[in-house]
């Protein structure tokens, strides 16, 4: 089984399918309307986040894989805000912006975290020109080795088995979110994702897991597709085959709120098909990102730091590897709890007795130890094109592993100083013969009333020895 999130960023993935705009507004009900029997929501938050094909995106996105979405929208202001939202999280958009449309919207009220209602401002079937988005998904496919499907049943998918073909012509995996009854467009297709009820509406009620796998195969026999995954909320999900089924236990503690898991599903297994993973265990880690999304509220996202904990049975786990906005309110909160943070950084290629010293040495200056672990790319920059050894995955996953290490975070910059700048520890550990001013981030700490120190490194310990050593041994 895999201990540590893979490394998805070979992976490239068309996302084609509804574009919507989710609007939260939020606030208190503490009252009801002397105008009708309805509560008086009084707004203090309103958050606007992609919906639809658009978080399929946005999960490849968060995810580290190379993702394209296309799409259609109106050219109005919510429009806007999606190609907004999308492009400030590294999503390509390939949007046909059609003037007499109007974006899809639905409009949340939220009160004490309870939906209240739902609004929805769409023209359904989307009016829009298939001419200009069926010519960018031929332009596109070359540069993707993964297509995802996104069916909301509002019409952008209406040739969804004309592009099918035109993608099996090109060699791509196609997955497919379903919705409706006639799933015989989805032809040809390797993967469909249907939840249960949706299954069950096509194939009728299963009253067994016999029954359920009996007319499971019957309907991928008929759509010549290989591989149909089943989720089903509390009972988990079951991939069945023509030969083989799999099933697995939901891994969700407690469900907020189930909005978007599906797009977290079928995200995470095109990221996984598009790095080559089986399909077995591509479903685990779309199950693990399922069991975390619907613990969040509204559409949401899963980081690879999330999966690698829930690989661990740490879902909901302060500590191991973290992501940055993540490790900023963990820093706040030990503060206000009267701990002291400590903080350093480096490559930690080939981990070894003198930063296992090292790293001890640190945790006993106080309370909490942050590693900021180089991205794999500032380390060749630092130690040369043959580095490093271990991939950044890899090196974190170790180094959270040690009892002494409460965080671990990356980064990719050539120096951690806008991390130290940023998160503020209440000292900064650097081994060697530094100068306190000369550490990265260092005066930006003293200034906050923080500390650097100096420690020595275990002599004749380091990766370059060990390399060289192994090489000797070799000859």
């Amino acid at each position: 089984m895999l201990a540590i999130s893979p490394d998805f960023s070979t992976a490239r993935v068309l996302v084609v399918g509804d574009v919507m705009l989710d609007r939260y507004w939020s606030g208190k009900a503490a009252r009801i309307s002397p105008e009708a029997p309805v509560p008086v929501v009084q707004i203090k938050e309103i958050e606007d986040r992609v919906g639809g094909a658009g978080n399929v995106a946005l999960n490849i996105a968060k995810l580290g894989g190379q993702v394209t979405l296309l799409g259609v929208v109106g050219d109005d202001e919510e429009g806007r805000i999606v190609r907004q939202l999308l492009e400030k999280a590294g999503v390509v958009c390939e949007l046909v912006v059609e003037k007499t449309t109007r974006s899809i919207c639905k409009l949340r009220i939220m009160a004490q975290h309870q939906q209240l209602i739902r609004v929805d401002f769409e023209d359904t079937p989307l009016p829009f020109d298939n001419v200009a988005l069926s010519s960018r998904f031929s332009t596109q496919l070359k540069h993707h080795n993964v297509v995802v499907f996104s069916d909301y049943g509002k019409g952008t998918l209406k040739d969804v088995s004309t592009h099918i073909c035109t993608a099996k012509k090109h060699g791509i995996k196609i997955l497919v979110d379903p919705k409706g009854l006639d799933y015989k467009p989805y032809t040809n297709a390797d993967l469909i994702t249907p939840n249960l009820s949706e299954f069950q509406a096509v194939m009728g009620v299963c009253k067994t897991e016999d029954e359920l796998i009996a007319k499971g195969r019957e309907l991928i026999a008929s759509l010549q597709i290989p591989n149909l995954l089943v989720t089903r909320g509390e009972a988990g999900m079951t991939l069945i085959q023509a030969d083989h089924d799999y099933s697995i236990s939901a891994q969700a503690k407690d469900v907020f709120d189930v909005t978007g898991a599906g797009d977290t599903v079928i995200a995470v297994l095109a990221a996984c098909t598009g790095i080559g993973m089986d399909w077995r265990d591509a479903m685990y880690l779309g199950n693990l990102a399922g069991g975390i999304v619907v613990g969040k509220l509204g559409t949401s996202t899963v980081s690879t730091e999330e999966l690698t904990r829930a690989m661990h049975g740490d879902k909901d786990s302060q500590y191991g590897i973290v992501s940055e906005p993540e490790l900023k309110p963990l820093f706040a909160r030990a503060k206000a709890n009267g701990e002291k943070v400590i903080m350093t950084n480096g490559c930690f290629d080939l981990l070894h007795v003198g930063h296992v010293t090292y790293l001890e040495q640190a945790k006993a200056l106080g309370d909490r130890l942050c590693v900021a672990v180089n991205a794999d790319e500032s380390v060749k920059k630092l130690k040369g094109e043959t580095r490093p050894i271990n991939g950044l995955q890899e090196r974190m996953a170790v180094l959270a592993a040690l009892t002494c290490v409460d965080w671990v975070v990356p980064f990719s910059e050539d120096t951690p100083e806008r991390l130290y700048c940023e998160l503020l520890p209440d000292v900064i550990v650097k081994g060697g013969d530094y100068r306190p001013e000369q550490v990265a981030g260092g005066d930006c700490v003293i200034k906050a009333g923080g500390e650097v120190k100096i420690l020595s490194f275990v002599e004749g310990q380091s990766t370059t020895n060990i390399i060289k050593k192994s090489q000797a041994n070799r000859e």
